[in-house]
């Protein structure tokens, strides 16, 4: 009784689709930041609005809702608004100071943003980094851990924060972020944008 050869091309098909499989994760799959490598050549808008959705958290009390800031040299302008649409918060700030406007029309002033931006945001950000952060150009003292098959950061650490990129608007080695994770022990803040727009 004879028995019928193995099916060697199923083995083979196996194997070829298996080393596709491996090539294309190996694709998708970020860099480690060894021998010197440095990220892909980014823009860095000095002048800009945002617009998007952002949660943040100390690790006690949460919050979530939109954001829409006005970013300069000379001033910031953050507008913070609940779920439902309704502004819980503005904080202004330029060379002279800031100011922190609640909901129910109370008022702070402090010497700079830095002061406020905890009581608006409930995380003590570094407010002079965030403009790098949020477009993924991180200042040449942060460390860069990890770029995506771009070129692009994906993970960095900078003044004890680590800064997640979790997604950018298209493939280009320019693109803006467009997910990001900002987080330090407890204290954790998520971004989505939704909008950009590059100001004179």
């Amino acid at each position: 009784m004879s028995r019928r050869p193995p099916h060697r091309s199923q083995g083979l098909r196996r194997t070829l689709l298996g080393g596709a499989c491996a090539l294309l994760l190996a694709a998708c799959t970020p860099t480690l930041v060894r021998d010197g490598a440095q990220p892909a050549a980014r823009p860095f808008l000095p002048a800009f609005a945002v617009e998007g959705r952002l949660s943040a958290t100390d690790g006690r009390n949460a919050a979530s809702g939109r954001f829409e800031w006005v970013h300069d040299d000379e001033q910031d302008r953050l507008t913070l608004f609940s779920p439902l649409g309704q502004v819980v918060a503005l904080l202004e700030g330029d060379p002279a100071g800031a100011s922190l406007e609640a909901a129910d029309g109370s008022r702070r002033e402090a010497a700079d943003v830095d002061a406020l931006l905890p009581e608006a945001l409930g995380v003590d950000l570094p407010a002079a980094r965030l403009p790098r952060w949020i477009q993924a150009a991180p200042a040449t003292d942060a460390e860069v851990r990890i770029l995506d098959a771009a070129g692009r950061p994906q993970l960095v650490f900078d003044q004890g924060w680590r800064i997640d990129y979790a997604g950018y608007a298209d493939d280009t080695a320019a693109a803006a972020p467009q997910r990001l994770e900002i987080s330090r022990g407890d204290a954790r803040v998520r971004l989505i944008i939704d909008s950009w727009t590059a100001l004179p």
